[in-house]
């Protein structure tokens, strides 16, 4: 049996969609698997582990989803506000930031939020977690970038960058960090702290996607994925993946391949294999058309392997299915996870609330 991947999108018509990848000798296949819409807003950020996933909306609701018994486990609720950014650290942490500001740590154990930390004056806008889990790196609209010790909770290092940053990211081996503003992306050296390069992408920079520590793939408001090396800044290759703007990029590796996996707004993902040696342009794997107006995807691809579930029959519910889909939501059991008391803690002095600053978890 190959290995278990599924592709997981979220789109504006509040749904999330999965897709079981059936991998072939000359064409792959992407199988409607499930749909979720536990949200009532657009889906703005989508993260996976080992077992779970979990979604970010509008709506102010981090959704969580089991994929290993297929059932919603149920709403985290700590956020005021978009949920803007979401990553897991192994199986064991969620991290999630939002337009409230709030950076915060979540165990996959019991779902208990362990630090609620204020990280910037207005919205956080990205995240990204050291490959060793110590420490995470969050850009805002406050126009700073800054590093987090993931241990106590405590700001290590702010970085006044001067204009809002969308995406920051670490390189696989931790020892390099990317900050997206714009259309240029600023390469930077942990050990020194300082700016080594900037790559400048023709348009406004949508994904990034680390395939190797140094080969960098860049999606943007046009058709083309360009995938640079952050050390010379050189356009290493170049393709048209779709008819308009990429929304979002990721990857994962099969044998001795990577694949990469593109989604646009024009409805498609698109799955590329690509020679990360020899770097010639990529070869059309297989596509999906989900008839959906896509906004974040994400790989699940377990470790461990795990039985095939039952084949779908169904095709995948679109913004044409609404009525049915509400009509299923009423119908369907929630699984409610424990009332968690968590106290809100904040790198400055706060103002005093109403409720003393303290928030619950809920379903």
């Amino acid at each position: 049996m190959g290995p278990v991947i599924e592709l997981i999108a979220g789109s504006y018509e509040q749904i999330a969609f999965g897709y079981r990848v059936s991998t072939g000798e000359e064409e792959w296949t992407a199988t409607a698997d499930f749909t979720h819409h536990a949200h009532t807003a657009s889906v703005c950020a989508v993260a996976t582990s080992e077992r779970y996933i979990a979604t970010g909306s509008r709506d102010e609701t981090i959704q969580i989803y089991d994929m290993k018994k297929r059932v919603e486990h149920g709403a985290l609720l700590h956020h005021d506000g978009t949920i803007s950014c979401l990553e897991f650290y192994g199986s064991s942490h969620l991290l999630s930031g939002g337009q409230d500001g709030l950076l915060c740590v979540w165990s996959t154990r019991n779902w208990e939020c362990l630090k609620s930390i204020r990280a910037h004056k207005g919205q956080v806008t990205s995240l990204s977690v050291h490959p060793s889990g110590k420490l995470a790196l969050t850009v805002g609209t406050d126009k700073t970038l800054r590093t987090w010790n993931l241990i106590d909770g405590r700001s290590a290092f702010i970085k006044n960058i001067k204009q809002n940053a969308v995406i920051v990211k670490w390189s696989p081996e931790g020892d390099k960090y990317v900050v997206v503003i714009g259309d240029k992306v600023d390469v930077y050296d942990l050990e020194t702290a300082t700016l080594t390069s900037t790559i400048i992408n023709p348009k406004r920079i949508s994904s990034i996607k680390f395939l190797t520590n140094s080969i960098l793939a860049i999606a943007g408001d046009d058709e083309t994925v360009r995938l640079c090396d952050i050390n010379t800044q050189k356009v290493l290759c170049e393709f048209e993946a779709h008819e308009t703007r990429v929304k979002s990029v990721d990857s994962f590796t099969v044998d001795d391949f990577c694949v990469l996996v593109t989604a646009s707004n024009d409805g498609f993902i698109k799955m590329w294999k690509l020679n990360l040696e020899s770097l010639e342009p990529p070869v059309l794997l297989g596509k999906v058309n989900t008839t959906a107006r896509l906004t974040c995807l994400a790989v699940w691809k377990p470790t461990t392997l795990q039985e095939s579930p039952p084949e779908v029959k169904t095709e995948p519910t679109t913004s044409h299915d609404f009525k049915d889909v509400l009509e299923l939501e009423k119908k369907r059991k929630r699984v409610r996870i424990s009332t968690v008391e968590v106290v809100q803690e904040e790198d400055a002095s706060p103002k005093k609330k109403k409720d003393g600053g303290k928030k619950k978890l809920k379903t």
